[in-house]
């Protein structure tokens, strides 16, 4: 995954993984910044109840008022 583009995300770099995927620091291309990019796996991703989940905790992420430099979000892409 590194190196590649994802939409608009280029990828920098692995910053962990768990069981919903793997997490990637990204740079977003059309604002400019980094961000962190959580990846669910194709395997999952085939499951509507775990899309579902993934969405949820996408929107619960990005609600929330993150008092840094660089804000962290959860992105949910289909190519």
């Amino acid at each position: 995954m590194i190196g590649n583009t994802l939409s608009h995300y280029k990828i920098i770099s692995k910053l962990g993984q768990g069981g919903m995927g793997e997490v990637y620091l990204a740079e977003d291309s059309r604002l400019d910044r980094k961000v962190a990019l959580k990846i669910l796996p194709q395997h999952l991703s085939d499951r509507a109840e775990l899309r579902e989940r993934f969405e949820r905790e996408a929107r619960a992420v990005s609600s929330l008022k993150i008092r840094c430099k660089e804000r962290k979000r959860t992105r949910s892409i289909r190519e």
